[in-house]
């Protein structure tokens, strides 16, 4: 961990990846109606040296619980793009846990139903406090 005099720069990061859920987002009306798997990575930004120190959950951040409030806005919802998607979520993460300095945020469309031939296309954001 970087020091300057007294105060230290802690960037420790939690990662939770390959979460996989059936949402209805898109701009083309099959999308809405057939719907699609979505892929999301989450990285959170938190100071877990307490954590580290106390073995204590409270200090840091439930990995369940980041999976519910993804869960919840990827099958639960629905919006034409994916980055209201990505915003939704990461509003949610950092409004829900307060340890949270930031936040990125990646959804993965696999199959995009666009002309070619295409893996998947994906948008990431990164928001964090003011």
């Amino acid at each position: 961990m970087p020091c300057w005099g007294k105060e230290c720069i802690v960037i420790d990061k939690i990662y939770v990846n390959g979460m996989e859920f059936y949402g209805y987002h898109g701009v083309f009306p099959e999308e809405n109606k057939l719907g699609q798997r979505f892929r999301l990575d989450v990285m959170l930004e938190v100071d877990l040296s307490k954590a580290g120190k106390t073995d204590d959950l409270t200090f840091t951040v439930n990995y369940a619980d980041v999976y519910q409030i993804c869960q919840e806005i990827v099958e639960q919802k629905v919006y034409k793009l994916v980055e209201k998607v990505a915003e939704e979520i990461a509003q949610s993460l950092l409004q829900k846990f307060s340890l949270v300095k930031q936040c990125t945020v990646k959804v993965i469309k696999p199959d995009p139903p666009i002309p070619g031939h295409y893996q998947s296309v994906a948008i990431e954001i990164t928001r964090g406090r003011t």
